[in-house]
């Protein structure tokens, strides 16, 4: 069995790219920054910095471009690619990317819920500063309720 699938929680390094495909399908192309945080060897605290290319086709792209900012936490989901082409001088070159096929947003700079800046053709337009980001703020997942076991397992019978 194969898997290929990524999440990726950051924050945007840039507004969202926006082009059309010759078929009109809309792509957008994003990048984020996911940061690391660990102690070395002396105690002192350390971090690192990844970037990440993203790129989200078709609705979800459409909805990217509309609702999405500079410095804005995010969650994608998708799968990773590496394509592969021949620069003018000959070169082989490759670039990783992240498709994305599921994006979620993260909380609203200041907790607000007000409409979203629809006014996406403007090229600069500015982007607002990013909030701090509390731990309350960063949403959790729990489950409703444990899953019921139909057929528990006998802890005797394994063979091991």
């Amino acid at each position: 069995m194969n898997l290929n699938k990524v999440i990726i929680v950051g924050r945007l390094t840039r507004d969202p790219e926006s082009r059309a495909m010759p078929s009109g399908k809309s792509v957008v192309s994003l990048g984020i920054a996911t940061n690391s945080f660990w102690t070395d060897a002396s105690g002192n605290k350390k971090e690192a910095t990844e970037y990440h290319n993203i790129v989200v086709f078709g609705k979800l792209a459409d909805t990217c471009s509309q609702y999405l900012t500079k410095g804005q936490l995010i969650l994608v989901e998708g799968r990773i690619q590496t394509r592969s082409w021949d620069d003018q001088s000959g070169n082989k070159k490759y670039k990783t990317e992240i498709i994305a096929n599921n994006m979620q947003m993260g909380p609203r700079p200041g907790g607000s819920q007000a409409a979203p800046n629809t006014t996406t053709n403007q090229p600069n337009r500015p982007a607002p500063a990013p909030a701090p980001v509390s731990q309350e703020d960063i949403p959790v997942i729990n489950a409703e309720e444990p899953m019921e076991v139909k057929n528990e397992v006998d802890v005797e019978s394994i063979p091991f």
